[in-house]
């Protein structure tokens, strides 16, 4: 089975910045896409980020243009999210997941495998 697990988060500074990584594991995959997704107490889980795997192109939810980039390391399989300018509204568990066969992918449910997520917690 595939894994998805995240790490990087922590507790900054509005202002600062963080790097999520995502590393999967175990069997071989072939994601069409990875992406981010977030959610934060008593919201609904949102859309961040998303990239597709063979040509890197991406897109950003329109709260975190300009502030988060989504890259990949393709020999590495992983994925990251550089988040720059952090407010306190990032506050969220931030999730990793893949995308076996495309769809809508500012969607959670185009995705078939998701990560524990992990923790960013932006203070004023």
């Amino acid at each position: 089975q595939v894994q998805l697990v995240e790490s990087g988060g922590g507790s900054v500074q509005a202002g600062g910045s963080l790097r999520l990584s995502c590393a999967a594991s175990g069997r071989t995959f072939n994601y069409y896409a990875m992406g981010w997704f977030r959610q934060a107490p008593g919201k609904e889980r949102e859309f961040v980020a998303t990239i597709i795997w063979i040509s890197g192109g991406s897109a950003h939810a329109d709260s975190v243009k300009g502030r988060f980039t989504i890259s990949r390391d393709n020999a590495k399989n992983t994925v990251f999210l550089e988040m720059n300018d952090l407010k306190p509204e990032d506050t969220a568990v931030y999730y990793c997941a893949g995308a076996q066969f495309g769809g809508i992918l500012t969607v959670a449910t185009s995705y078939n495998h998701w990560g524990q997520g992990t923790q960013v917690t932006v203070s004023s």
